[in-house]
């Protein structure tokens, strides 16, 4: 537990950024998987409210990317899952913004396996692999390979997260830096047994073992509220702020996820059979 809290701790108050920042699936990870059988389909919505701008006389802001002022990113997600202690999930990635229409950006695909419960180790304990490929005008880096550790903890009505991810570009502008460190955190408390809310950290510390100066940082800080309606609905929103100038600076987000059983089921009863 002291192992959790401290690792959570340094996630809060790290360094940061040296890239672009994607904003499209805004999400912290917990270590569960998908039960095997099933399938999760996510939406993920994110507005940024206030972010880049064109430079003056281009359709481009800096770096040759399209601007993410006003910009809408809606990313589709398909996890299904293999085994109690494995899933894989699939990434659809979209972009609207006015003058520029709906543009796909690109996919991903994520596998992701955890220690399993019967191990009953005192955290949630999972890694994924993300790998995939994002269109040059949305993205310095096309094609990337993210892993991405998670550790995660429910201790009575509060929830600890982190997300330890290092990601490597293969082709782009980041290819120089190696090994990139990108940490996500949460802390929230359950008010209810419908209702919780809590803070969601992101960022991106550039270099793993030479992070960028505070200047060229990105971090986000989200105020996030779940809604635990029904075992088979996912409901998360928020809003975040991106404090440093190399961030986008207002964005609302939303996740709405559905899971569906394939298993089969005796008539008259909701037992499920493989």
């Amino acid at each position: 537990m002291r192992l959790l809290l401290l690792t959570l701790l340094m996630t809060l108050v790290g360094a940061g950024v040296a890239h672009g920042q994607n904003n499209y699936e805004i999400q912290v990870y917990g270590s569960d998987t998908v039960a095997p059988a099933s399938t999760m389909v996510e939406l993920h919505s994110n507005l940024t409210v206030e972010g880049s701008q064109p430079l003056p006389g281009s359709v481009f802001a800096e770096d040759g990317l399209y601007p993410t002022n006003h910009a809408v990113h809606e990313t589709v997600e398909i996890t299904t899952g293999l085994k109690d202690w494995a899933e894989v999930g699939f990434y659809i990635f979209t972009s609207w913004r006015s003058g520029q229409g709906v543009q796909w950006v690109g996919n991903h695909i994520r596998p992701r396996v955890r220690a399993p419960d019967r191990w009953h180790w005192p955290v949630g304990v999972s890694i994924s692999m993300e790998f995939g490929y994002q269109r040059r005008v949305f993205s310095t880096d096309t094609w990337t390979l993210e892993l991405r550790p998670i550790i995660d903890k429910q201790i009575g009505r509060w929830y600890l997260a982190t997300n330890l991810a290092l990601d490597r570009s293969f082709h782009g502008q980041s290819v120089p830096l190696g090994v990139t460190f990108a940490p996500a955190g949460k802390v929230s408390y359950d008010f209810s047994r419908i209702v919780s809310a809590g803070l969601e950290y992101y960022a991106d510390y550039g270099k793993f073992m030479d992070p960028a100066s505070l200047h060229r940082q990105q971090q986000q800080v989200f105020l996030v509220s779940d809604l635990n309606v029904s075992p088979k609905w996912e409901i998360n929103f928020g809003v975040g702020v991106g404090p440093t100038s190399a961030t986008d600076h207002l964005i609302v987000k939303a996740i709405i996820g559905r899971r569906f059983d394939w298993r089969h089921h005796r008539a008259g009863t909701s037992e499920s059979m493989p």
